[in-house]
């Protein structure tokens, strides 16, 4: 399936040293405890909560996020939080490298592995795991603490599992983020 090139107005996007593009028009709270690992995408509307951490010392990383990621319009990536021993909490966020998080869809895991798709307004509870090779289809809420085993097709509200993913899942997925990278072209 061969991507379309899509155009986007140069005045818009920043691009960092990395190759990360970041839309002008996107929310980064605490962008001191925020990691972009590279030739990320940030697009317009997108809010990452970075400033969601704990109090006092320790992690100052809140949100990790790896290399070749696509965050599209809306989405909302935020810290999962508990409250233990009567003390309210954030904990860290990580995100694999090749995941693509689709519109609308908001965010709240523990970890998301590498080699995920995220379909368009679906919901990811807070501490769920999504292990490496998976993909959540549009409109699916995935419960808290909910573990996603690796190569799964995960559908409905609450999501549940439909069907595996083969094998070549991984190579599949690299091969899409990386040429919608390249494809995201600057409008001359």
């Amino acid at each position: 399936m061969e991507l379309p090139v899509t155009y986007y107005d140069r005045a818009e996007y920043i691009e960092t040293d990395t190759g990360n593009k970041v839309s002008r028009k996107s929310v980064i709270c605490g962008s001191q405890n925020i990691i972009l690992g590279g030739k990320t995408i940030i697009q317009t509307g997108c809010v990452i909560r970075g400033d969601l951490r704990r109090t006092g010392g320790g992690h100052t990383v809140v949100v990790a996020i790896g290399r070749f990621c696509l965050l599209s319009q809306g989405s909302i990536i935020r810290p999962p939080y508990k409250t233990y021993k009567g003390i309210f909490s954030y904990y860290p966020m990580k995100i694999g490298d090749h995941v693509t998080i689709g519109e609308g869809s908001i965010v709240q895991a523990a970890t998301i592995g590498s080699y995920v798709t995220i379909g368009k307004n679906c919901v990811i509870g807070r501490f769920a795991i999504i292990k490496d090779c998976c993909c959540i289809e549009d409109n699916t809420i995935i419960p808290p603490n909910t573990v996603v085993p690796s190569f799964s097709i995960y559908d409905g509200s609450p999501g549940s599992y439909k069907d595996e993913l083969p094998e070549c899942t991984q190579e599949l997925y690299e091969q899409k983020t990386k040429d919608y990278y390249s494809k995201f072209t600057p409008r001359d």
